[in-house]
């Protein structure tokens, strides 16, 4: 018996294969110098996962360790030092593989997110909580396709990170772990009885309820909103990301604006795919800053909601879908299977 247990120990050691994920991918930062990068790993397990490749099994692993990986990926594109300590927190990095009949498809879960550490805490800048799939129809090298994609979603997490605009609410390090409902609490667009009239740049800005000082919303005569102005300043209303009018709060999409709704979980929207996610030919257009379109477009008769009643009732007849908002990022969060409406 013994013997036969060592006849078997390289078969198991040569099906037994890794994929080392490859940070070179180009995060030098143009805007702001850090003096460090401080990774915390608040993952539950330090192993990424495994996928299958013919009969091995190829497990997805850092060079080194996460730790090690980020920062020397960090400071090889960022040698210049500033005054500010960057922090990576790593809340999960998990791949898995589901076995169809004649394929299968790998599964990369990531969720991570940066901060400021000051003296009063951790400062929010930006978060990724993606889940990227590929099918083994479209390569059969799943491990190497989705450590590619592990990369990309770093990579962009700190470029967005450098040009995100810090959060003023400091998070301890007791409340590191549930930052995501701390920042959430503090949020007074979620609580707030009345919201202030006029319009929001971004959506920092709109969740914390602050809207641009001295702008006034101006409308067509069908009570469309078009514009907001500022003595001789004009911008078309496209140009922001939310507003509010008559007491109602809108989205700025692709093609329009939207109603936002507020309910125990955030805000959210109705929408349809087309109204988020345009075709570059669609028939649907904006124009001069307010929102126009071929009449007897689908995407048109959709998307044109506002306080003219007739529109209203045209949209109203074709509902979207719920859409959350997500206050840390302004992105929306998609319901499963939303794209392939």
């Amino acid at each position: 018996m013994t013997k036969f247990i060592f006849l078997l120990l390289p078969f198991l050691a040569f099906s037994q294969k890794t994929e080392t994920i490859d940070l070179s991918k180009s995060i030098k930062n143009n805007k702001t110098n850090y003096k460090s990068l401080t990774v915390i790993d608040k993952r539950s397990n330090p192993e990424i996962g495994s996928v299958m490749y013919h009969k091995d099994q190829v497990n997805l692993v850092f060079e080194n360790n996460a730790d090690t990986d980020f920062k020397n990926w960090f400071y090889k594109y960022n040698p210049v030092r500033g005054k500010e300590e960057l922090v990576l927190l790593l809340e999960n990095i998990a791949l898995s593989e589901e076995t169809k009949e004649k394929y299968s498809i790998g599964k990369l879960e990531i969720r991570a997110s940066t901060f400021i550490k000051k003296e009063d805490g951790y400062h929010f800048l930006y978060k990724k909580d993606t889940v990227t799939t590929v099918s083994s129809r479209t390569t059969p090298y799943l491990a190497q396709s989705l450590s590619k994609k592990l990369t990309l979603t770093f990579t962009d997490l700190l470029k967005k990170s450098y040009e995100a605009r810090q959060w003023e609410f400091p998070v301890s390090d007791a409340e590191l772990s549930d930052y995501a409902t701390v920042l959430k609490d503090k949020l007074e667009i979620l609580k707030a009885d009345e919201l202030k009239e006029g319009v929001y740049k971004d959506y920092y800005s709109f969740f914390t309820h602050n809207p641009e000082a001295g702008f006034n919303i101006e409308t067509d005569k069908k009570g469309v909103v078009t514009k907001a102005v500022n003595g001789d300043k004009k911008e078309p209303i496209r140009n922001f990301y939310a507003f509010v009018h008559n007491g109602i709060p809108f989205k700025v999409i692709p093609v329009g604006y939207v109603e936002i709704f507020r309910d125990d979980q955030g805000l959210f929207i109705e929408a349809k795919k087309e109204e988020l996610f345009p075709e570059s030919n669609s028939s649907f257009v904006m124009v001069g800053g307010g929102i126009g379109g071929l009449i007897g477009s689908v995407v048109a008769n959709v998307a044109i909601v506002a306080i003219d009643a007739k529109a209203a009732k045209k949209r109203s007849s074709m509902a979207g879908t719920e859409v959350s908002l997500d206050p840390l990022t302004g992105n929306y969060i998609l319901p499963e299977d939303f794209m392939k409406k």
